[in-house]
C-alpha cells in the first residue's frame, strides 16, 4: 500500500511540474507577443495579450534624482502607432517567471536599440510584467513597469570587451597577491562570500578566513606568485555572470585554477575560486599511494640488489 502511495505521489509531482512548465511557456509566450505587436506596429496584436485597463511606468534617474512617469495603454498604442524617424528594437535577454494562482509577473532584462545598427543602443533595463488570468482562463498584463540606465547595457558585440573585462580582473588578482597586495587582493576582487578551494581537502575558506589564513603570507613581499598561460572565459546570457577555466605556472609545477565572476554595480568580482594540481594518469596509482601510505622510509627508497648478505661463520677453537 505504502509502494502504491508513493507512485501515486511520484506522478502527481509529475503533472504538477509539467503544467508549470506549461505555464511559464505560456506567460513567456504572452510578453513576446507584446513586443512582436510592438515592433510590429501592431496595435491589434498588442491588444490582444493586454488588459484595456492596462498601465505602464517607467523609473529612471535623471539629473541625480528619481524620476517615475506613467501612461495609459492608448497613449502607448497611440506611440506605437506614429511614424518612425529611425527603426528600433527592444532585445530581452533573460526571462523570470513567478506564479501565484491567478496572479503572475515576468521579469526581463532588456537592450534598447535604435536606428538601423543592432550596436546602436539608445537604453537598457529591466522590465516587469504583471499578469492576471481572466475569466476565459487566458493571461493579460495588467502592468508594466521598467527601468531605464545608458550605462553597462547587455549587448552580443561587446562580448569581447566584457571577456577582456574578465581577464584583467584575473591577472590583476594575481598580480595582487604575487605583490602582496591584500587589499586589492581580497576587498578589491573578491565578494563578501566569495569561496576559495585549495590544494589541500581541508582548504576551503570563505573570503575572510583565507584572509586570516594568508595573513602570514601577505606580511611577506609577496604571498605567492601564480602566472597564467591560458583562459577561457563563458558567459551566461543576460552577462552578469561569467565562468572560466586557467592554466598556471605556480612553485607546484602547472596547475589549474577556476571559478565564477558575478557583475556587482558594474564590476567584475570572483565569487568562487578553485585551485588544482594537475597529476598526469601515468603516475595516478602512485600518487594514489603516495596519499594514502605517505612518503616511502630511506630504507624503503634504498634499490633493492636481490643479493643477500652472506654472514660470516665463526671458527671454532680446536681444544
Amino acid at each position: 500500500m505504502k509502494k502504491i502511495y508513493w507512485l501515486f505521489a511520484l506522478l502527481l509531482f509529475s503533472i504538477s511540474s509539467n503544467a508549470q512548465t506549461t505555464q511559464e511557456v505560456e506567460l513567456i509566450k504572452v510578453v513576446d507577443t507584446f513586443f512582436e505587436g510592438m515592433h510590429k506596429a501592431d496595435s491589434n496584436k498588442v491588444k490582444s495579450v493586454t488588459h484595456s485597463d492596462l498601465y505602464l511606468v517607467t523609473t529612471l534617474t535623471q539629473m541625480n534624482k528619481p524620476y517615475f512617469t506613467s501612461m495609459s495603454r492608448q497613449k502607448f498604442l497611440y506611440g506605437i502607432m506614429a511614424p518612425r524617424k529611425r527603426p528600433w528594437r527592444e532585445q530581452l535577454w533573460t526571462y523570470q517567471v513567478f506564479v501565484e494562482d491567478n496572479l503572475a509577473t515576468v521579469t526581463t532584462e532588456y537592450t534598447f536599440y535604435l536606428g538601423a545598427e543592432d550596436n546602436m543602443i539608445s537604453h537598457c533595463g529591466i522590465n516587469i510584467f504583471t499578469m492576471a488570468k481572466m475569466p476565459d482562463g487566458l493571461w493579460q498584463i495588467i502592468q508594466i513597469a521598467d527601468t531605464r540606465r545608458h550605462k553597462n547595457c547587455i549587448n552580443e558585440g561587446n562580448t569581447k570587451k566584457t571577456e577582456d573585462r574578465i581577464n584583467t580582473v584575473m591577472d590583476s588578482w594575481h598580480k595582487a597577491a604575487a605583490e602582496a597586495d591584500e587589499d586589492v587582493f581580497f576587498d578589491g576582487l573578491m565578494t563578501k562570500d566569495a569561496i576559495y578551494l585549495g590544494t589541500d581537502a581541508s582548504e576551503r575558506w570563505l573570503r575572510d578566513e583565507l584572509k586570516e589564513w594568508s595573513k602570514v603570507h601577505f606580511d611577506k613581499e609577496s604571498a605567492w606568485s601564480f602566472t597564467a598561460n591560458w583562459r577561457n572565459v563563458y558567459l551566461s546570457n543576460n552577462q552578469r555572470m561569467a565562468w572560466f577555466e586557467e592554466s598556471l605556472d605556480t612553485w607546484m609545477g602547472e596547475c589549474r585554477g577556476s571559478g565564477v565572476l558575478e557583475l556587482i554595480n558594474g564590476e567584475w568580482k570572483i565569487k568562487h575560486y578553485n585551485l588544482s594540481i594537475m597529476v598526469p594518469n601515468d603516475i595516478v596509482k602512485d600518487f594514489m599511494d603516495l596519499v594514502k601510505n605517505g612518503p616511502k622510509t630511506k630504507e624503503e627508497e634504498e634499490p633493492k640488489t636481490g643479493k643477500k648478505k652472506r654472514k660470516k661463520k665463526k671458527s671454532k677453537k680446536k681444544k
